[in-house]
């Protein structure tokens, strides 16, 4: 089911030449431990300008919106929410084009599904979105990454990290390590 909508989507963003990676609980399956994740998370390099794009592909893949003045809400918060009519997977159009998620998106992975491509973040911008959100479900994702896979770009992680907490005034280092003292 999710593979089907994944190889979907990314074949639908591929044609409209919007940038993207794949982040969120899916992305967590590629690294971490296996889990049950109800919704697809899409952050895409591009801005609320580019809705209308969005909008052409979603009834392509099957998706239906969640809300109803779709660009207001975008405009408020930096997503389109979407369920695929089939399924009832819930699939979240994250739009972004900030400095920190172009270069996420620009190191992102290809990781095939049968015969398609699709792009999923990199294991340290996953550890990193996770931090930031700050569930403590997302701190046990971190855990879990991190203990499958021992050499990750620690400089790259904290690099970001400290600056999220400058902008966001965050304590987001400061949690890293803690999750990174539990591990060891």
């Amino acid at each position: 089911m999710f593979e089907r909508l994944l190889k979907k989507i990314a074949l639908q963003l591929k044609r409209a030449s919007i940038p993207y990676m794949v982040i969120g609980g899916q992305a967590v399956l590629l690294y971490g431990e296996p889990r049950l994740t109800r919704d697809i998370d899409i952050t895409m390099g591009i801005g609320v300008d580019g809705l209308d794009r969005v909008k052409k592909i979603t009834p392509i893949i099957g998706l239906k919106s969640l809300v109803q003045k779709e660009k207001e809400f975008v405009e408020r918060n930096m997503v389109l929410p979407t369920i695929d009519k089939k399924s009832g997977i819930r699939v979240d159009f994250i739009f972004s084009f900030s400095p920190y998620e172009r270069q996420a998106i620009g190191r992102a992975r290809d990781i095939k599904l049968g015969n398609s491509i699709v792009r999923f973040a990199s294991l340290e911008d996953v550890v990193i979105h996770k931090v930031i959100a700050g569930r403590a479900r997302d701190f046990d994702d971190v855990k879990s990454i991190l203990l499958r896979n021992p050499k990750y770009d620690l400089v790259y992680i904290k690099k970001w990290l400290k600056q999220f907490d400058k902008s966001l005034s965050g304590k987001f280092l400061k949690i890293f390590r803690n999750i990174e003292k539990e591990i060891s």
